[in-house]
């Protein structure tokens, strides 16, 4: 793996920071407080008229046709200032890349322009259910055809975006019959379609602006050609997306945990104690070089895992290990620098109590830490049996 970074790369990278820094910065804080929608959803579109909201995309489809080492790279960026629009940005990146792998050729050249200039706010990815978190392949969704129409029933938990989406990845069981995760297909469904009801928003610990919604599905009729790839062999595509996605999480952790110890490391040097500065004290370098370090190499941890999955190689277990290690060590800079601002840390008027709640998802959702651990022991297992 070449370590340094193309033109390219670095131009996109340079792009993310400076309307992260210029645009998302001065309102994260308001849209956490407040949650003023219409500023968010003008950010969603402004960054897909940048280019990143199909960032993998080829240019065919109104995409950027950058490499997933790109992908990360602005993920992290656009967290280091508002979580919730780098989740939203992750999201439905996502939803784009799964429609570019798996649709056919119409849905590709109808839903992606889409998703790409902005039309659609985002994408939704309807995996999760009540019963079917860590366990996917458990899910309870049905879809049955009835003449040319599929009809769903079911609904889907915690869904990003869901109430702004304008088009979801939907995954149903398809063959009650089949064994436990071989029956299951995708689907592509409009937000608006009768049939499929967005709730309200939960109440969230974190990442406030960010919509996270219950999708339902009574009777929820779509053309036959909603059907997205194979019948029957949807898990496999979920099993693919979620290593992806587990790219974007971790990336949405690096930055978070990056803007957590920036801000504190600027507060050492202001704030003075016993008459002198705060980065006078040996304890607080020694956290602060801690901290920075195990960031970094979360950072090469996801480079390697967007560097194998652009060449097209095998991923799940570096992107587990990546995802892992960086919303592991993120939540734990997030408390060192919250922590190091002492009383100031805990009170809403300073950010560290932002980051702090909404570093705190990361460790969880796309795979809990508690999964990756388990993914990362099988690949390591299959290696040698």
């Amino acid at each position: 793996m070449n370590l340094s970074l193309t033109e390219e790369q670095s131009l996109i990278q340079a792009m993310a920071r400076k309307f992260a820094e210029s645009e998302l910065a001065p309102v994260a804080q308001k849209l956490d407080h407040e949650g003023d929608r219409s500023l968010f959803l003008q950010n969603l579109k402004s960054l897909a008229e940048l280019g990143f909201m199909g960032l993998c995309v080829r240019d065919e489809y109104g995409g950027t046709e950058a490499d997933t080492v790109v992908f990360s790279l602005a993920i992290t960026e656009i967290a280091r200032a508002c979580a919730s629009t780098a989740v939203t940005m992750s999201v439905t990146n996502m939803v784009a890349e799964v429609i570019q792998a798996v649709a056919s050729e119409p849905q590709k050249q109808y839903y992606l322009p889409k998703l790409c200039s902005g039309e659609y706010a985002a994408g939704g990815f309807c995996l999760t259910e009540s019963t079917a978190g860590s366990d996917p392949a458990a899910i309870q969704t049905t879809a049955h055809l009835e003449g040319d129409e599929w009809v769903l029933n079911g609904a889907k938990q915690f869904i990003t975006s869901a109430e702004f989406a304008g088009v979801f990845v939907v995954w149903a069981v398809t063959d009650k019959a089949a064994p436990k995760g071989k029956g299951i297909s995708c689907f592509l469904i409009e937000n608006g379609t009768p049939g499929l009801t967005v709730s309200k928003a939960e109440k969230k610990m974190g990442q406030h602006a960010s919509a996270t919604n219950e999708v339902v599905f009574d009777n929820c009729r779509v053309p036959k050609l909603a059907l997205m790839g194979e019948l029957n062999q949807g898990f496999k595509v979920a099993v693919g997306e979620l290593a992806g996605g587990r790219i974007g999480v971790g990336s949405m952790a690096l930055g978070i945990g990056l803007a957590a110890m920036d801000y504190a490391r600027n507060h050492l040097l202001e704030r003075k104690q016993f008459g002198q500065p705060l980065a006078n004290f040996q304890g607080l370098q020694w956290q602060l070089a801690d901290a920075y370090t195990e960031l970094e190499a979360a950072r090469w941890l996801l480079m390697s895992a967007a560097d194998k999955k652009g060449k097209g190689e095998p991923f799940a277990k570096q992107a587990s290990m990546a995802k892992l290690y960086a919303s592991e060590k993120a939540n734990q800079a997030c408390y060192t620098a919250l922590q190091m601002m002492g009383g100031y840390g805990y009170i809403k008027e300073y950010p560290l109590e932002r980051y702090s709640r909404d570093v705190r998802i990361t460790s969880i959702y796309e795979g809990t830490s508690e999964v990756q651990r388990l993914i990362i022991a099988r690949e390591l297992l299959r290696e040698v049996g």
